[in-house]
């Protein structure tokens, strides 16, 4: 791509990012038949949900997320934070997979960070599993997955396709009407449930509430610089390939979706709307210092109506693929920080997308 064609492109995508609003469907999920009916169940008191996350030499101290709101310790939402410390001067870059457990490639891209990655600058705080309560129940959609399993250095490694939502079990029933707070804006009840649904968080709120306030205490405690939260949507759907921005951070995420386009990898911008609240995206960048992103890759059992999805070996979007996108797409935000800013937080230990796309997931999982 010569340098004319790259500026025109860098313009045209800062127009239609500028001019595009997300609207309440976009990120809506449908209910399964009979979800309304597990609702009814009371909520049950249980432990942390302990995942297969490997540390590896990278890590320099792990804690938990309930160190920032002591009121989740001890409950199903309770989650491991990762943190790799450099040592050395540089920007705090926090990476957030599972807010939806049933899209696992910004799981696998929070997990290789935490089995490989070693900071070089700066530090990197990582949480695989963001509602490990929706981790602990099958995908609602798709049920019949259940469990996906990857052949790792050290074997088969098996991990739970969960769902998008907090269990009911551990928050109780829906209400008729989920009132976001404090936008007050109001959506579907089984949306209560619905970690990005609920930032900045409430600390009398919900389980859930509590959960997303969590990650507000976490973002002003550890003074973090930019924020990733990793998504997956339906291959069809206008979020697959998706970079979203708060807009105070939007020209960076335009930077980086050209930069990607040099590469290979086909991605597209957006802005966070301001009519549309709850989203991390939206409400990191608007309550923290953080400049915050939400990344979308294309996850095949996204689509209700897919039959016998495989969200592994899908030949079309392959997880190893999915995975590499995210990875790929964190480090080209950081590049075009760097470029105007002068630093960015850095790291040794990932595979590069074509390593990860030619060798797969398994070869880099411990």
């Amino acid at each position: 791509m010569n340098q004319h064609s790259t500026i025109t492109r860098l313009l045209i995508l800062t127009v239609l990012a500028a001019a595009v609003s997300v609207p309440t469907s976009a990120f809506a999920a449908p209910v399964a038949a009979g979800a309304t009916a597990a609702t009814a169940a009371l909520p049950v008191t249980t432990g942390p949900i302990l995942h297969d996350v490997r540390p590896g030499y990278g890590v320099t101290s792990i804690g938990w997320l309930s160190d920032y709101f002591a009121p989740i310790r001890g409950s199903a939402v309770d989650t491991r934070v990762y943190y790799l410390d450099s040592r050395m001067p540089g920007p705090t870059l926090f990476i957030l997979g599972g807010t939806h457990s049933n899209e696992i490639a910004g799981i696998m891209a929070a997990t290789l960070f935490v089995e490989r990655a070693v900071a070089a600058c700066g530090r990197i705080i990582v949480v695989p599993y963001a509602n490990s309560s929706g981790a602990s129940y099958a995908d609602t959609i798709h049920p019949e997955i259940g469990f996906y399993s990857i052949v790792a250095q050290s074997g088969v490694r098996t991990f739970r396709y969960g769902d998008r939502r907090t269990s009911p079990a551990h928050q109780g029933p829906d209400p008729e009407k989920y009132v976001h707070h404090p936008s007050e804006q109001v959506f579907a009840g089984d949306e209560s449930r619905n970690l990005d649904r609920a930032h900045p968080g409430k600390p009398d709120g919900n389980l859930t509430q509590q959960l997303a306030y969590a990650y507000h205490r976490l973002l002003l405690k550890e003074q973090v610089d930019t924020a990733f939260d990793l998504h997956e949507a339906g291959p069809t759907s206008r979020l697959a390939n998706m970079v979203v921005a708060n807009p105070k951070n939007l020209d960076f995420a335009v930077m980086a979706v050209v930069d990607l386009e040099m590469q290979g990898i086909v991605m597209n911008v957006e802005h966070s709307s301001n009519d549309f609240r709850g989203l991390s995206h939206r409400e990191w960048g608007d309550a923290t210092p953080a400049r915050s992103y939400l990344v979308e890759t294309p996850n095949p059992a996204q689509l209700r109506e897919a039959v016998g999805p495989d969200v592994v070996g899908d030949p079309a979007n392959p997880l190893a693929r999915r995975t590499a996108t995210h990875l790929a797409t964190i480090d080209a935000v950081l590049a075009a920080h760097e470029l105007i800013e002068g630093t960015r937080t850095r790291w040794t230990g990932l595979p590069s997308y074509r390593e990860l796309v030619t060798n797969g997931l398994g070869t880099y999982l411990r």
